[in-house]
This record gives C-alpha cells, structure tokens and sequence, in this order.
C-alpha cells in the first residue's frame, strides 16, 4: 500500500510539473507567418553555453487572426503555448 502512495505521489508530481513547463515563458525568432492558414513558426532561442549549437528546429503554432497581424518574420518574441501534440497553440506572445 505505501508503494502504491509513492507511485501515485510521483505520477501527480510529474503532471504537475508538466503542465508548469507548458506555461512558461519561452523567446524565440518568428520565421514565418502564415495568415492564410493562421499559423506562425517559431525558432526557439537555445539556453546554455556559448558556442552551443545555433538554434533548435522552427515550430508551427495556431494563431488567432488579429494577433498575426501585429508580428512579421524576423520578430523576436516571447510566448507561451497551450497544447499538445499537434494542436499547440500560442496563448500569449509579445514583441522583445
């Protein structure tokens, strides 16, 4: 039975952190914008050393309409994304 609590104890922790990280704060580069479709791609800024490598892979996230029109490719920003999978969404970006 206490092996059961500690399991259980550890899979609720690790959900919450989950849903923490998914909120945070993240800066990235606007690599495109795609208002036919509502899209827009992100190029993640890399945390960590110098001489790290230069940048991680461009995302494509939802956008609500309104919003992709105040940003263009080269922007930098910070957002944060709501989802999963292949239906991640932007919830908040600004303009650095």
């Amino acid at each position: 039975m206490r092996q059961a609590k500690t399991i259980f104890a550890a899979c609720m922790l690790t959900a919450i952190t989950s849903v923490a990280m998914a909120q945070q704060a993240l800066t990235g580069t606007i690599t495109t914008v795609d208002r036919i479709n509502g899209t827009i791609g992100i190029q993640q800024t890399q945390s960590g050393t110098v001489g790290a490598s230069a940048g991680g892979a461009t995302e494509q996230f939802r956008v609500q309409g309104s919003l992709l029109d105040k940003f263009h490719a080269g922007d930098k920003v910070t957002y944060s994304v709501s989802g999963t999978g292949e239906t991640k969404a932007i919830s908040t970006i600004e303009k650095q």
